[in-house]
């Protein structure tokens, strides 16, 4: 006879829900929350066609990567996830930076077009 040990058993669906788990996931939620917001500003408070197309590009570039990011630190095994982190660790301010001082060029070069005229 095979005795189960009592974590074996089956159990309702929220029996697993620990204050811990509940933090991760409304922490998550809360996240994305404000990556959309953030998102939504972004683009709302553009001042040019050109400007809101750059932004939007760059906002789903950043969305897809952020993305492959997060569930390639979801799939692989443990080593291989956490050194996933230096990179994302110099790629992420890098390209907000850019990000940052392209959309500062457009203002200016959008400006200037504007005073020629």
């Amino acid at each position: 006879m095979i005795l189960l040990r009592e974590e074996s058993t089956p159990r309702a669906v929220g029996a697993h829900m620990n204050p811990g788990m509940i933090g991760g996931v409304a922490g998550g939620l809360i996240g994305i929350a404000g990556g959309m917001i953030g998102t939504w500003a972004s683009i709302h408070n553009t001042r040019s066609r050109q400007e809101r197309r750059f932004m939007i590009r760059w906002a789903t570039g950043a969305w897809a990567g952020i993305t492959l990011f997060i569930a390639a630190v979801l799939l692989l095994p443990r080593p291989y996830s956490l050194m996933l982190w230096i990179p994302y660790a110099i790629l992420l301010p890098l390209g907000i930076r850019f990000c940052n001082r392209r959309q500062s060029q457009i203002r200016a070069e959008d400006s200037s077009a504007a005073n020629r005229l």
